[in-house]
């Protein structure tokens, strides 16, 4: 059979997922799925996620799109097409009504061990599933003639069931209105086995799936359950999970995740669908944190505590809220990293230096409150300096002070130490260096140092470093570091909002994600060509081959109004929860 041909079935048999609940005698899908199963996707509401696919906004909005279009004009994209349009010939309906009636009462895929997966799809039309494998029979035994192997496919008993292979790999089946097919021989008749109680232990008594499907609740579209006692013994998985073990700034980052992963059974994936929103939850069985062990500076000690909101500015790109105990993280390094990297001594090194000495541990990071922010805006460059030659985003920490009155000059020393070897640096160099100055915004005196454009010829097409204006400022207890002066005011004026109307933390969070998907495809654009010779550089390929793949990427980027994620825990269970709002009108 053609890969176009197997392209088309696999288009239309694994759009949308879910194991069925049976129609006439069939007993749930998962009731045939091996207990050992890796990982299996169900949908229960295929019919949802088919509506948000086949949304006629997103579909005029994608095919709106350069890289659509690009492919669209395309010759085996055409060929593609023509394939649909006979198919919808042959079964006397649309793509969309097919889809529906084909795959409307579900479909579960399951990861087995021995490289088998197994589809098990629940139509709603058992006389069109019939039909639609008719036509790919016919399709496939033409072609079969063409090699003289037309034998191979011509049904197999088993269990009194017809079987059959297109390219003597797969096996599938039809029974009533599922359709069974697995990527091995074997696959298929452990399914076989399960059907006619030669084999009793499947997926539906397992009690860690039975755990997970009762937290992942009924209300969902679909739902992805994942062994972890089975996936953690994976190598790379493994090194995944271990590697905050060396890493002080994975370790800073994702303990609460890994922690949480290493202690868990299993991971449930709930899938929910609210117009153009998509609501993914992730939970596990395992504890976040350990109150007791060295990662739990990542835990949110009282019931009210945890990460702030994220800090709105203009052209915001992205935010992320941390609560993260520096002062216990740092005290804990002898336990979380036992063999310290020459990286980490080196750091600590330099902080002696910027903080004349103090004790790293107690004296500057004990000064920092667990409430961590950061945050990535667009920026509108000054008319009167110019514009860089290639534009980065501008960035900012957002840190909470216990003593700020005492502290902040503390802060203020070092980053002006800090400017001072920059320009020591640069200066060894024959570059030109950083000069600071002092403005006022919204009554709030700060530092800023920049670089002087003397000496420039054209304020279009300024040298990187003017992406750069780095600034330092205090507003109540708060201290904000910034990659630019714009952004600090813009921080300045957000704290000040704050500080009339008090934010609170968001209880039991530790981790908060905030990307803006339109302003993220706005710095891409505006960067688009130096993207594209990165992509030259670093992948090898061509200028057209490039340029495709930096229009998939703002494709995507551009399809994504907003992305929110919370990762904390919840009724004694770590929970992560992605909210996903697309860009229609």
């Amino acid at each position: 059979m053609s890969r176009k041909s197997l392209c088309v079935i696999g288009l239309l048999s694994l759009c949308l997922g879910q194991p069925l609940w049976g129609q006439g005698s069939l007993p749930p899908a998962n009731r045939w799925i091996p207990p050992d199963a890796l990982i299996c996707l169900e949908v229960s509401e295929p019919r949802e996620i088919l509506k948000l696919l086949a949304d006629k906004e997103l579909s005029e909005k994608i095919q709106q799109m350069p890289f659509y279009q690009k492919q669209a004009a395309s010759k085996g994209f055409q060929e593609f097409l023509g394939m649909v349009r006979i198919v919808e010939a042959t079964l006397g309906t649309d793509w969309r009504s097919a889809l529906a009636r084909l795959t409307g009462s579900g479909i579960t895929i399951a990861v087995c061990p021995q490289d088998t997966v197994l589809l098990i799809v629940d139509a709603e039309d058992a006389g069109m599933l019939n039909q639609l494998h008719d036509f790919f029979l016919n399709i496939a035994r033409t072609e079969a003639q063409k090699q003289n192997r037309s034998e191979s496919l011509e049904p197999v008993q088993l269990d009194g069931i017809d079987t059959w292979s297109f390219d003597g790999k797969e096996a599938h089946a039809i029974i009533s209105n599922r359709l069974i097919l697995a990527s091995r021989p074997e696959g298929l008749q452990a399914v076989l086995d399960r059907r006619n109680g030669t084999v009793t232990s499947c997926l539906e008594r397992l009690e860690a799936y039975r755990q997970a499907r009762r937290a992942a609740g009924a209300d969902r579209a679909a739902m992805v359950y994942i062994n972890l006692n089975v996936l953690k013994q994976v190598p790379a998985l493994a090194g995944a999970l271990d590697q905050s073990k060396n890493n002080p700034l994975a370790a800073l980052l994702f303990s609460g995740i890994t922690e949480s992963l290493r202690a868990s059974q299993w991971l449930a994936l709930k899938l929910r669908i609210r117009e153009h929103t998509l609501l993914l939850n992730a939970l596990a069985d395992g504890r976040t944190v350990d109150p007791a062990g060295p990662a739990a500076f990542s835990l949110p000690e009282e019931t009210g505590q945890g990460a702030l909101p994220i800090c709105p500015v203009p052209r915001f790109i992205g935010g992320f809220s941390f609560y993260r105990d520096l002062h216990r993280f740092y005290a804990a390094k002898d336990d979380l990293f036992p063999e310290r990297t020459s990286a980490l001594i080196f750091f600590e090194n330099m902080m002696g230096i910027f903080f004349s000495g103090r004790d790293l541990t107690d004296e500057v990071l004990g000064e920092i409150q667990p409430e961590i922010r950061l945050v990535v805006a667009e920026q509108q460059y000054d008319p009167a300096i110019g514009t860089p030659q290639v534009c980065y985003p501008a960035f900012a920490a957002v840190l909470r002070l216990r003593e700020p009155e005492q502290f902040a000059e503390v802060m203020e020393e070092a980053w002006q130490k800090a400017l001072g070897l920059i320009n020591f640096t640069r200066g060894q160099q024959a570059l030109p260096g950083l000069i600071i100055d002092r403005p006022e915004h919204h009554q709030t005196k700060f530092t800023v140092a920049y670089f002087s454009t003397t000496g420039i010829e054209d304020p279009s097409r300024l040298p990187e470093r003017f992406n750069l204006r780095p600034a330092l400022a205090m507003v109540g207890e708060f201290l904000i570091l910034s990659s630019t002066e714009q952004l600090a005011r813009d921080l300045i004026e957000a704290l000040d909002a704050e500080r009339q109307r008090p934010v609170r933390p968001m209880a039991q969070v530790h981790s908060l994600v905030e990307i803006d998907g339109g302003q993220l495809a706005s710095i891409l654009k505006a960067n688009y060509q130096t993207f594209v010779r990165k992509n030259m550089v670093d992948e090898g390929k061509t200028q057209e081959q490039a340029e495709a793949a930096i229009d998939v990427l703002i494709t995507l980027v551009g399809l994504i109004d907003r992305l929110r994620l919370e990762v904390g825990s919840r009724r004694g269970l770590a929970r992560a929860d992605l909210e996903v709002r697309l860009n229609l009108p």
